[in-house]
């Protein structure tokens, strides 16, 4: 399984589906609320949120959702990375509900190499999250600092750092 791409590898135009899609649940939006002690009642008040709400139902919170898509395309975006640098953009355009299933894409937009260090390169992607539906509910820029070919083959390969297996004494 491929796990992030060095500069050689990414290509302008180039959009990766990332997969697979995460099934929210309430309990992943309530822990996330919790853990970031964002206790909002549109995310953990059902009564509230029903009652009082446009949605008429709990909105799972919109940093939850950019987590999520930032992870799910580490796999072919930046699990490689020296850096993320700058997170540029970041929209949420539609609410998510709990049983929602989020898909994510990422397109390169830009790349360019690196100003002060040669083994490295600037690569500029968009990242769109959406629904089983088809319908869109997050989009985001960021600039990730990645490696070139030569970074990786001087600081040990693809996977540095790996410990081997010992041998089993008979």
């Amino acid at each position: 399984m491929q796990f992030g791409r060095t500069y050689e590898e990414f290509e302008v135009g180039a959009t990766y589906k990332h997969w697979p899609g995460k099934t929210v649940t309430e309990y992943d939006d309530h822990l996330f609320c919790l853990l970031t002690m964002n206790h909002h009642p549109l995310h953990m008040d059902s009564h509230y949120a029903e009652g009082t709400t446009d949605f008429g139902r709990n909105v799972v919170v919109g940093n939850y959702i950019y987590s999520l898509l930032l992870g799910m395309s580490v796999p072919d975006i930046s699990g490689k990375a020296i850096a993320n640098l700058e997170i540029e953009s970041l929209k949420h355009v539609a609410p998510t509900f709990h049983g929602d299933t989020l898909y994510g894409e990422t397109t390169v937009l830009d790349k360019w190499p690196s100003k002060s260090k040669d083994d490295r390169g600037i690569v500029h992607v968009e990242t769109k999250g959406y629904k089983q539906d088809g319908t869109v509910v997050c989009v985001f820029r960021r600039k990730v600092m990645v490696p070139t070919e030569t970074y990786i083959k001087e600081r040990g390969g693809e996977q540095p750092g790996r410990p081997e297996p010992k041998q089993q004494e008979k």
